[in-house]
């Protein structure tokens, strides 16, 4: 195997892909990235047996072949050579040449029959959706920040690609005490339920770059890949059931207040100096007719007190956690949000003011 490629390609590359080589004991060869060379299509692998990363690296000439050599090592050595050289990489056997100008280095590789197989998509069969890069980065971001880390609930640890009744694909997550809820496509033809696990989508964010486009999203039953340019990453699926999640979003609510959303993330931050010794816990409150309060509890830190005024039709009270609505707000987009809720034990409502494309609901805590 032999490939000739500059600094700046190789080194993008291998940060890419060596990002989940963190083999587990009992498989070694899962810290190696296997660089393969066929028909001059040259492509480095990467895989943690839940999740593969295949980039698809543009060389000016090449040799066929295959080895894995460990991907730490390799990315660590070629992102210390000089920006602007061209690398030249060959294998004999399971030893590895690396060499650029007057840098020369030998790592010793390992065969790569060992190497395990990857999942493949099913291309005929597969659901397919295409995403501007923007608006994916943008509402996954605006979703992930609801999944849960419980492993005891695995349906909770993921992201849910969902085809809503009006056939709009849309994407959720919650963790049991908040819920987000984005409309990423208004109309598709197939339809799909599937859990993402959110370190996948973790890894995807982490591949886009300014020069991609459009992000290319193919399901089948238990696998899910991602097309970013030159950026395959293919995922197992959580296999559990996530919640009927709608039945969980409040249809109606008596108390509704408009409220900018930097003043009212401000207030919030100011309330949670004072809401540490109480886990965060803050109280937000409606007066008629011109006031929006929130408020800490008070406690061995004392107490804060902030007033937005804004139009209040209906006097209201209810506690949350001060780093759930700090989250949620900081996931909105516009200037002026809607914060709706219908009494202290109901779920507070929050959305953009004009697009509706966003929900995201908090419960309260025990008042």
């Amino acid at each position: 195997m032999k490939i000739k490629v500059t600094q700046e390609k190789l080194s993008k590359a291998l940060n890419n892909v060596s990002r989940i080589a963190i083999g587990k004991v009992t498989l070694p060869i899962l810290n190696n990235v296997l660089i393969r060379v066929d028909n001059k299509k040259v492509s480095l692998i990467t895989t943690n047996l839940d999740m593969a990363i295949i980039d698809f690296l543009p060389v000016s000439s090449s040799e066929d072949g295959v080895v894995t050599v460990p991907a730490k090592l390799l990315a660590e050595f070629v992102s210390n050579l000089p920006k602007g050289e061209t690398i030249e990489i060959s294998s004999n056997d399971t030893k590895v040449t690396i060499s650029s100008g007057k840098y020369s280095s030998t790592i010793n590789g390992t065969l790569a029959d060992d190497f395990p197989e990857l999942p493949e998509i099913n291309e005929k069969t597969a659901v397919v959706y295409k995403i501007g890069v923007n608006e994916f980065k943008n509402s996954v971001g605006q979703i992930i920040i609801a999944s849960s880390n419980d492993l005891t609930r695995p349906a909770l640890t993921g992201v849910y690609f969902n085809t809503t009744d009006d056939n709009a694909l849309a994407i959720a997550a919650t963790d049991g005490y908040r819920l987000a809820e984005k409309k990423l496509i208004d109309k598709v033809e197939s339809e799909v339920k599937a859990i993402v696990p959110s370190n996948s989508l973790q890894e995807v964010l982490r591949s886009i770059n300014d020069e991609m486009e459009e992000v290319e999203v193919s399901f089948n039953e238990d696998l899910v890949r991602f097309r970013l340019g030159e950026v395959e990453i293919i995922s197992k699926l959580i296999d559990a059931s996530f919640p009927d999640y709608q039945k969980l979003i409040p249809k109606e609510n008596n108390i509704k207040v408009v409220l900018n959303r930097d003043e009212l993330v401000r207030v919030t931050k100011l309330a949670a100096l004072f809401a540490r010794s109480v886990g965060g816990s803050i109280v937000c409150e409606t007066k008629a007719p011109d006031l929006f309060l929130v408020k800490s509890i008070a406690n061995e830190f004392g107490e804060n007190d902030s007033v937005i005024e804004t139009k209040v039709e209906t006097p209201g009270r209810i506690n949350l956690n001060s780093r759930f609505l700090i989250d949620a707000l900081n996931a909105l987009e516009e200037k002026e949000i809607k914060f709706e809720f219908s009494d202290r034990i109901a779920p507070v409502v929050l959305k953009n003011k004009k697009n509706n494309n966003y929900t995201h609901i908090i419960m309260p805590l025990n008042s």
